[in-house]
């Protein structure tokens, strides 16, 4: 079992990954807790697949559970309230523990949940697909949607442990495989030319079966995003990089309702967007343009939306980014494979003409 040290001083944790890790780790959390209260966050079908593993080795303790519906579009506020009710009608105390089984809008929304009860109790990610295992549960980013766009309610907020088990990546259905290599593609971008290079020369081999590449890819992925966060725990400078991809992503998410795209997808169109705005200012070239574009669609990513998305929505949901400052939008720019760059005075005619005319 490979351990990642998350490195904030007194908050740090430990990213646990390996096969078949889960029932020795319940059973030394067991010891931990024993006695105390648990609830365990998930959805139905991930529940039915895991759920008794951590059912079997946690007996000592007291537990319940919240099964949520699954989908980007219940990661909402309405649906929070619904889980605090249960621990509070439970009598949950602040010393209990929140587990979060299950991919990233479980391990969003439990984690918000934990931030905000009793103004703060422990927590455990448990993610259970690839772009969870790479991004969501790790950093301490959690949140809920509001109708008017993604993510704006949340915290930083760390988990205690994050336990990355890839054998829960068998049942991963293909188009969510496929989603989470875009946040592994992303890290290639921004931060290591190396790993980029990797992909591009295995991407045919990069499947879900193939449990030794995908934890050579989950466990370099948490090593950047580890290291990202060390240096800059609360997206104060350094952290924004990870949104590469990540502005125009969520504003055609919140355009289509949270329900056309994986987040994956729409990051994977976002980084492509990205791409062609750092092309039209002179930041990038086109060769290494068209590699990313090549790269995604290899591993089965969209790199285009369709005529009748409105682009007057996208264009109108990026001024609800939260890294704007100064009434100023502010993009991550790839300089070259392996660097780019937080820019903060693009000219926003040439955003919205980008937007209007985007083909990839």
């Amino acid at each position: 079992m490979e351990q990642i040290k998350v490195d904030l001083q007194e908050r740090s944790y430990p990213i646990y990954l390996g096969e078949n890790i889960i029932p020795k780790l319940a059973r030394d959390l067991a010891t931990k807790y024993e006695g105390r209260q648990i609830i365990i966050v998930s959805n139905d079908e991930i529940f039915t697949y895991y759920g008794k593993e951590l059912l079997d080795e946690l007996t000592s303790c007291d537990i319940i559970t919240e099964i949520i519906p699954t989908g980007e579009e219940y990661k909402t506020f309405h649906m929070a309230e619904q889980i605090l009710s249960k621990m509070i009608r439970a009598r949950f105390n602040r010393d209990a523990l929140l587990i979060a089984l299950g991919g990233g809008v479980v391990g969003d929304l439990a984690g918000f949940v934990a931030s905000i009860y009793q103004r703060g109790i422990d927590f455990i990610q448990i993610p259970t697909t690839l772009l969870a295992t790479v991004d969501s549960s790790v950093g301490g980013k959690v949140a809920v949607n509001h109708t008017l766009g993604k993510n704006l309610i949340g915290s930083f907020y760390q988990p205690k442990e994050v336990w990355i088990d890839v054998k829960v990546l068998h049942t991963l259905p293909e188009r969510e495989w496929k989603a989470g290599l875009a946040e592994v593609i992303k890290y290639g971008v921004i931060w290591d030319k190396e790993l980029y290079e990797f992909l591009e020369e295995n991407s045919t081999d990069l499947t879900k079966d193939n449990l030794n590449l995908a934890q050579k890819i989950i466990s370099r992925s948490c090593r950047i995003k580890a290291e990202v966060v060390s240096k800059d725990e609360r997206e104060e400078n350094l952290r924004a990089i990870l949104n590469f991809g990540h502005t125009f992503g969520h504003a055609l998410e919140s355009a289509t309702g949270y329900n056309y795209y994986r987040h994956g997808e729409a990051v994977a169109i976002g980084m492509v967007m990205a791409g062609k705005l750092a092309l039209e200012i002179g930041m990038w070239n086109i060769n290494e343009y068209q590699k990313l574009k090549n790269l995604l669609v290899k591993v089965g990513l969209p790199i285009d939306f369709p005529s009748e998305i409105s682009r007057e929505q996208i264009y109108t949901n990026l001024f609800l980014d939260k890294k704007i400052k100064d009434k100023k939008l502010i993009f991550i720019l790839p300089q070259s494979l392996g660097q780019v760059e937080i820019v903060k005075n693009v000219n926003i005619e040439i955003v919205k003409e980008l937007i209007q005319k985007f083909r990839a």
